[in-house]
């Protein structure tokens, strides 16, 4: 979580505390107690290289039939090996119902790989909005597993 903070901080103005380490909270620990939450580790031949967390509830709209990529960290050694949307698509197999997919708006990073991503895995079959209100800001990419077709996931 702390490698996740320190690309992130970039993003949104994170900063480390006096103990050079990023207040990141319990979002990790509560994916254990929280029974709507999932961790996954992304490991690349033995080692670790990323996560996903996943709620089993829209932030959008609280609806519990919508899961929701709540974070989502590969490590900058993995990164453009398509390590990130193997992990993605695994991960949208095992919950086969709608999902939504957010980014910051300011992180255009983020936004190019979810929409590359989503549109290989759907095969174009995606719905993309760009909100800017209390809910979140930024795009939100919309899909539902169930409608695509197992030949144009990754």
């Amino acid at each position: 979580m702390q490698l996740y903070a320190y690309d992130f901080s970039e993003i949104v103005g994170l900063d480390v505390g006096d103990d050079a380490l990023f207040r990141v909270g319990d979002a990790l620990s509560r994916c254990w107690s929280e029974l709507w939450r999932h961790a996954f580790w992304c490991r690349v031949d033995g080692h670790l290289a990323g996560f996903v967390i996943v709620d089993e509830r829209s932030r959008l709209t609280g609806d519990t039939e919508v899961m929701d990529v709540a974070e989502f960290f590969v490590m900058r050694k993995y990164r453009r090996k398509g390590i990130g949307s193997v992990c993605a698509a695994h991960v949208f197999d095992l919950f086969p119902r709608k999902w939504e997919v957010r980014q910051q708006a300011n992180n255009a990073a983020a936004t190019a790989f979810w929409r590359r991503t989503v549109d290989r895995y759907t095969g174009g079959r995606f719905q993309e909005t760009r909100l800017d209100d209390e809910r979140w800001r930024g795009p939100v990419q919309s899909f539902d597993v169930r409608a695509t077709e197992r030949a144009t996931r990754l």
